[in-house]
């Protein structure tokens, strides 16, 4: 559940650059993202986005806080503007909108270093709910670098956190008892908040040093099922033809 208040707290100074050739989702998501952040700037196109993105470093001293970016897109598609961008930034939080049809880009995308995907038609909730859980991420960045710290644990859900050090996870006060490749399963969702994984990336890494077994996604699906039944409000989302992801509140 988004805590508003916090939302506002999170994002009262931040900038973001939009990217999106359809004019009634720019339409429709600027409105949206004027009521959440003090500086929203648009571009209908990557070489468009990449000048401003450019423009506004010169001019400010700093990057964009978020960019926000469509994939396929007219003179410059997303997947080339990303490219830019982490080549200017490789630091630079960057979501791609992208519509099941476009899954073939998904895999390219993941290897540029994208971690977070939304799925058009958008939803807007979970649209704002994406945006709070990155913007509670970069202050948790900022207050852990601010005081040297790095936290060993991460909130899953207001009843689920995960202990990095262990590798345990607690559900209501309780320590779950995992198997080896749940605990790996867990650990690659988490690596990055929210990043879809593709089922091959993800065999690849629970089964990397079993040179005796042939994974399959029935393997993966019954890791995945078990799960749940131990932590059932664990959401690990299935994103239809191509992977999973853990969603954090």
């Amino acid at each position: 559940m988004i805590d508003y208040i916090l939302l506002e707290e999170y994002a009262k100074d931040k900038s973001v650059l939009f990217v999106e050739d359809d004019e009634n989702i720019l339409k429709e998501t600027n409105e949206l993202l004027k009521l959440i952040f003090p500086k929203v700037e648009l571009a209908t196109n990557g070489k468009e986005g990449i000048e401003k993105y450019l423009n506004y470093k010169n001019e400010t001293g700093s990057y964009y806080d978020f960019v926000i970016t469509d994939i396929q897109m007219p003179i410059m598609d997303g997947i080339e503007f990303t490219k830019l961008v982490y080549k200017e930034n490789s630091e630079q939080v960057l979501i791609v909108l992208s519509a099941h049809s476009e899954s073939h880009y998904l895999l390219e995308l993941i290897n540029i270093g994208i971690s977070q995907f939304i799925s058009k038609p958008l939803n807007y909730d979970k649209f704002v709910n994406t945006v709070f859980v990155k913007l509670k991420e970069m202050h948790l960045n900022k207050k852990d670098n601010d005081n040297v710290v790095e936290t060993k644990i991460i909130n899953i859900d207001k009843n689920i956190y995960w202990n990095k050090d262990t590798k345990q996870i607690f559900y209501n006060d309780e320590n779950i008892k995992l198997t080896k490749k749940e605990i790996k399963l867990l650990e690659l969702l988490l690596k990055y908040a929210e990043k879809t994984h593709t089922v091959e990336e993800i065999l690849n890494y629970l089964w990397f040093d079993d040179d005796n077994s042939s994974p399959t996604i029935a393997n993966l699906k019954n890791i995945v099922s078990r799960l749940r039944k131990k932590i059932p409000e664990l959401d690990i989302e299935n994103i239809y033809g191509f992977g999973y992801r853990l969603n954090i509140k």
